[in-house]
């Protein structure tokens, strides 16, 4: 095994676990979310520093979506399509 530090100076987890029944980020618009904050990350010329990954479960379903900040460690919960702004704010500082 070998460590190393990370690639980008934050990560924007976000949830696009898929459920057949039940709450899930999928349904709640997780994918069309991770497109917005990457199209965002972009825009601001950020992709170097910035990055959009998609994840599994983050056993929240109930209060998706769900966007995970690394390493700030900060959740964003219900989050909807108009919070992207708010959301990389937060990320920008």
């Amino acid at each position: 095994m070998k460590t190393s530090k990370p690639l980008f100076r934050k990560y924007l987890l976000v949830c696009e676990n898929e459920r057949e029944e039940g709450a899930c980020c999928a349904k709640r618009g997780g994918l069309v979310l991770r497109e917005l904050l990457k199209d965002e990350v972009k825009k601001r010329g950020l992709a170097s520093k910035i990055r959009v990954s998609r994840t599994g479960c983050l056993d929240v379903c109930s209060e998706g979506a769900n966007v995970l900040l690394m390493p700030d460690n900060v959740w964003f919960k219900g989050v909807e399509p108009k919070d992207v702004q708010e959301i990389m704010r937060f990320v920008c500082g």
